[in-house]
């Protein structure tokens, strides 16, 4: 294929590189979701454990329907943390989540968002505490839970029925 010996060598250490992180993939997945999905579920039992103090939380964020919203929330994150840490119903699950995350930050933290700094200097949104929780929801919405996974052994599952 190549004529230069180096050249190949390169090649084909590139390509036993690239095949090396392709199988580290899901194994990533399955930490970050097993990681967060955890965290969610904590975070979402907490709430409900202290569900008037997230109410008056709320409140002097200016949510409408605060209790309503505290507790959609607080299920939002349980549930959607059992569902990533399962790998079940996982794209479908993560998108509460963003919607959540993403409100997060728009509400008990829109002095970041104002001016656009975040642009300029992200370590301002990096340390804030659902910009991990976006970060994963969005991870496991773009590539999925990965091959170890409920969501992976019913495709698989299904894959082998006969049509």
């Amino acid at each position: 294929m190549f004529k230069n010996p180096l050249v190949h060598l390169f090649a084909k250490l590139y390509g036993l590189l690239i095949k090396i992180g392709s199988n580290l993939q899901s194994l990533f997945l399955l930490w970050m979701r097993l990681t967060w999905g955890h965290q969610f579920y904590i975070t979402g039992s907490g709430k409900l454990a202290n569900i008037d103090r997230v109410v008056e939380f709320f409140i002097s964020l200016g949510i409408p329907y605060a209790h309503f919203q505290a507790y959609l929330v607080s299920y939002t994150e349980l549930i959607g943390g059992i569902l990533l840490m399962l790998g079940f119903a996982s794209r479908l699950a993560t998108i509460p989540l963003i919607i959540a995350m993403v409100t997060a930050l728009a509400t008990a933290h829109a002095h970041l968002l104002t001016h656009f700094d975040f642009f300029f200097e992200p370590s301002t949104l990096v340390h804030e505490a659902p910009y991990p929780f976006l970060i994963t929801s969005l991870l496991v919405f773009i590539f999925g839970p990965g091959r170890i996974s409920v969501d992976a052994w019913l495709k698989r599952w299904v894959d082998k029925q006969p049509r």
